[in-house]
């Protein structure tokens, strides 16, 4: 039994706006119309919805999302480009995964610092170290403004 766009939104938790602005972009072209002219779609369908959503929420352009989609309408024929597109992307989601660990660990750097015992003696340290700098440097101190209006 085909879904409505207002089942499909409700199962793959993707708005209304969000499907119909995805299929004016060329994304979903293996979507049948009814006999009344709605969009109607089938298990076949949210399985590909899925993988656009997965390709949309790693940072995949719609421009490639489409690319991909025009192969997957290709057929068999074009499982190379798909496994060429689809490792420039997997390749490009595990640098973010990279950098966003070294910023992790820069958060859980600061959050010890500052969840430790000694936390105001090592940030008003720290904040002494850059005024000395500032000095040093003969650049403003916007630190100073800071430090005497508490």
């Amino acid at each position: 039994m085909p879904y409505t766009i207002k089942e499909v939104s409700e199962k793959t938790e993707i708005s209304i706006y969000t499907l119909r602005f995805y299929d004016k972009q060329g994304l979903l072209p293996f979507v049948a119309r009814n006999s009344s002219g709605y969009r109607a779609f089938t298990d076949g369908d949210l399985s590909l919805i899925h993988t656009i959503s997965c390709l949309k929420n790693t940072g995949m352009t719609i421009k490639d999302i489409r690319r991909y989609i025009d192969y997957v309408m290709q057929g068999p024929a074009t499982i190379q480009q798909r496994i060429t597109l689809l490792s420039e992307h997997r390749e490009k989601v595990e640098a973010r995964q990279r950098k966003i660990a070294q910023n992790l660990q820069e958060i859980d750097y600061k959050l010890n610092v500052y969840q430790s015992p000694n936390a105001v003696a090592t940030v008003t340290k720290e904040q002494q170290f850059v005024q000395q700098e500032k000095t040093i440097n003969q650049l403003p101190n916007p630190y100073a403004k800071t430090i005497l209006s508490k």
